[in-house]
């Protein structure tokens, strides 16, 4: 009898297995969730005006303000989206403090309260979490820390592949004309946008070859309180062909192959040195927030070569971020334009945890005030860069600097289409 009942038990206990394994084989292990989690193409939920706010932001899974998770680069490659933040993993392009490979993890991190109250930004009257386009998290480029070559092609194909990629919103119509919208990239397709949180300068090179693709030569605003425009001689004396590509010197190069159109382009830089700031010029590329010290008075006139104009740190004390605003607009006008940020644009009171560190920056505040200040500009993508998490304070000061900054972009990204009225 008992020989009876447990060899029944085993018959049973077989059958149950078999019909798990066989359930197993039938469903897709890769699209089982976390608890609560929504899968694209539905949108995470943000509350809108008068909703609940404040509940329970810091569960679930860390991905930048709560933003749905789409393995972009993997299973979810047929996927569309209209902004996707994506992580460069990569700081073996640095010259002092390493640490920006966990940046990506950091900002995220600091994204988490983001839409504690909700998301509608005030200044720029608009909510971009409620805009109407599809957001995502597309999580990290796989990047090698062994090769820095490999890396460097690693991020250029990631970030490419997420470019050409079909938008999950038209462009519409005019808003004022009302007639449709036509494409402003270079070869006349609708692309996405992407934010990419980084990771060293170094990799803007690769994310610039990418834009280029779509966009060909591009305006560039830089926020920074570097040049990183120098030459490879000079800025770690290029002891090897792949060590002359570093997190100073990727904009020479961008400028060398052509990605960086001559005459458009500023650099907000954070410079002490000299007493007389150079004047706007026509150039396509702009560095704002300068500080920094240089080997010489060459280094400007290299800059210049560039195709660079510069907007001083300091200018913030006699023109204020009115005029900073103004000289940025005046310079890229209407072309479409590529942002990259650099943490250390900020004050290291401000933000501390960056690889090379300033004093004399401007504020979180600041920084914040002159980039609603771009509202209208046609940004086709943008980046921030430099966070190294293990410097910073256990308030995380800097990771949230980082995500309030993107905050920003994407609330002027989120009002101002890739696209112009048919004439």
């Amino acid at each position: 009898m008992h020989l009876l009942i447990r060899s029944s038990l085993v018959v049973a206990v077989v059958t149950v297995a078999a019909a798990a394994v066989h359930a197993h084989e039938e469903h897709d292990h890769d699209l089982q969730m976390p608890l609560d989690y929504v899968k694209f193409p539905y949108q995470a939920v943000y509350p809108g005006d008068n909703e609940v706010t404040a509940d329970s932001v810091f569960s679930g899974i860390a991905t930048f303000a709560k933003l749905p998770w789409v393995q972009c680069l993997g299973k979810d490659k047929t996927v569309p989206f209209d902004i996707a933040f994506l992580g460069a993993p990569f700081d073996t392009g640095t010259s002092y403090r390493p640490g920006a490979r966990f940046g990506p993890a950091g900002i995220r991190a600091g994204s988490r309260r983001l839409t504690l109250y909700g998301g509608y930004n005030v200044p720029l009257t608009v909510n971009p979490f409620l805009a109407g386009l599809k957001l995502v998290d597309c999580g990290d480029i796989p990047v090698t820390p062994y090769d820095n070559k490999v890396a460097i092609k690693q991020i250029e194909d990631g970030h490419k592949e997420l470019l050409h990629r079909p938008t999950f919103s038209a462009l519409g119509n005019d808003t004022t004309t009302g007639k449709p919208l036509v494409p402003i990239s270079a070869d006349g397709k609708h692309h996405p946008r992407i934010i990419t949180l980084g990771g060293d300068h170094t990799i803007v090179l690769p994310l610039l070859r990418s834009i280029y693709s779509a966009y060909g030569q591009i305006s560039v605003i830089h926020f920074d309180s570097h040049l990183d425009t120098w030459k490879p001689e000079v800025f770690g004396g290029a002891p090897s062909e792949q060590a002359a590509i570093n997190h100073g010197t990727y904009f020479y190069w961008a400028s060398q192959e052509g990605l960086i159109k001559n005459g458009s382009s500023i650099a907000s830089f954070i410079s002490s040195l000299s007493p007389h700031p150079l004047p706007i010029r026509h150039s396509k590329g702009l560095h704002g927030a300068i500080r920094t010290t240089l080997s010489g008075p060459a280094d400007y006139a290299n800059d210049d070569a560039s195709g660079f104009q510069r907007i001083e740190a300091r200018e913030i004390d006699t023109i204020g971020t009115d005029g900073i605003i103004k000289k940025i607009r005046e310079t890229v006008g209407d072309k479409p334009v590529y942002l990259s940020i650099d943490i250390d644009s900020i004050d290291p009171a401000f933000a501390p945890a960056t690889g090379t560190p300033e004093t004399g920056g401007w504020s979180t505040r600041e920084l914040r005030t002159i980039l609603r200040g771009l509202d209208g500009l046609h940004i086709v993508s943008a980046d921030i860069v430099e966070v190294a998490p293990a410097y910073d304070t256990n308030a995380e000061l800097t990771t949230m600097a980082a995500a309030d900054v993107l905050y920003e972009v994407l609330s002027v990204m989120a009002k101002t289409p890739l696209g112009k009225a048919v004439e």
